[in-house]
């Protein structure tokens, strides 16, 4: 059975847990503060020898509970018993409702590089979901207003952070236009050019999460987070919060990471092609000439509602405070809006028809 790292306050033993606005460990019993730098003792058991031989085979590292799937823990406040997903790092015990850290799952080869903290507390996070609702005009007003959250719960989303340097060779059909009257006609003239770009471009730490129960599209939406924020990991940030450790490792993240780093680089050679009435890509060669990865753990705040029998997800940056989520439309209200459109845009052609006759 595996245990849990638990902070105890030293003044009331009471635990204690990571706070977004003061950025210290604090008491919720006695109020009392701590430096995440006192409590990086107890962060000893990860050390420094197996955190540099992590990165080399990190799936080395997976235990028999977590092949099947499933882990059990031990409170050490009540005792109690918590069987959770072989994922989980994080949580609060459901018996005694203090916050635990399964420090096992961030020993040796699963140790994160680095944690950005988080900045933003449950109310941000529920009062960017109200803002989000407003001014929506298609959503459906009972939505608006009997939308109860089914759960809100910060999580730390493990990421594969990748460092690359690309070498670029592309070409562009291209074409400009020319166009002049003679007498009662009017000529266009179309030229074709062949336009050639090459270069390298660097990339900084392409984020690619490394869990398969968070939307890959989800976690790109509220992207990017401010490397600046970013500490040395200490299990302390976690407490208080939910938190996974990655199940999607390294060399499966890099097909994503290859596809993000790719397109933007041919985005950015593109937008150098200009002056010209069309650009169409004709090919070319996007090279990786080298490339580190590192992991890392990203404040996100998850929250949860049901309408008619569907799940919506919405999801915070608990760092930059970027809110984004998908919502119902109601039908009544975009046919009458569709309908209003074609009124007003008839109305306008007939204007346009009557001022020509």
């Amino acid at each position: 059975m595996s245990t849990l790292l638990e902070y105890k306050c030293p003044n009331c033993a009471g635990a204690i847990q990571f706070d977004s606005a003061s950025q210290q460990m604090e008491c919720p019993f006695c109020g009392a503060g701590f430096t995440m730098e006192s409590l990086q003792a107890m962060d000893e058991g990860l050390g420094q020898e197996q955190r540099e031989l992590a990165w080399n085979a990190p799936e080395a590292a997976w235990t028999e509970g977590e092949t099947e799937g499933m882990a059990v823990y031990l409170c050490q406040s009540c005792a109690g018993e918590i069987v959770a997903d072989a994922t989980t790092a994080a949580t609060k015990c459901p018996y005694c409702d203090n916050p635990v850290v399964m420090k096992g799952q961030f020993s040796g080869a699963l140790r994160p590089d680095a944690v950005i903290p988080f900045k933003l507390d449950k109310k941000a996070a529920v009062a960017a979901l109200q803002k989000h609702l407003m001014g929506k005009r298609l959503l459906p007003k009972v939505f608006r207003d009997q939308n109860h959250l089914d759960e809100v719960k910060g999580i730390y989303v493990p990421f594969w952070l990748y460092d690359a340097d690309m070498e670029a060779q592309l070409r562009y059909r291209t074409t400009q236009l020319r166009r002049w009257s003679a007498g009662n006609y009017n000529y266009t003239e179309t030229s074709t050019f062949y336009v050639y770009r090459g270069g390298r471009l660097s990339f900084d730490r392409v984020p690619v999460d490394g869990s398969s129960k968070m939307p890959d599209d989800l976690m790109e939406s509220i992207e990017p987070f401010d490397w600046r924020d970013a500490v040395d990991f200490q299990t302390a940030y976690l407490a208080g919060y939910l938190a996974d450790k990655y199940d999607v490792d390294r060399d499966e993240s890099t097909h994503r990471a290859n596809e993000r780093i790719r397109r933007s680089t041919e985005n950015a050679f593109a937008k150098t092609v200009t002056g010209y009435a069309s650009v169409t890509p004709e090919g070319g060669s996007v090279n990786l000439l080298g490339g580190t990865v590192r992991y890392a753990l990203y404040p996100v705040w998850l929250l949860n509602t049901t309408w008619r029998g569907k799940k919506f997800t919405f999801a915070m940056n608990g760092q930059t405070g970027k809110f984004v989520g998908d919502l119902p439309m109601d039908k009544g209200a975009y046919f009458r809006w569709l309908a209003g459109a074609a009124a007003v845009a008839g109305a306008v052609l007939t204007g346009l028809l009557l001022l020509l006759m």
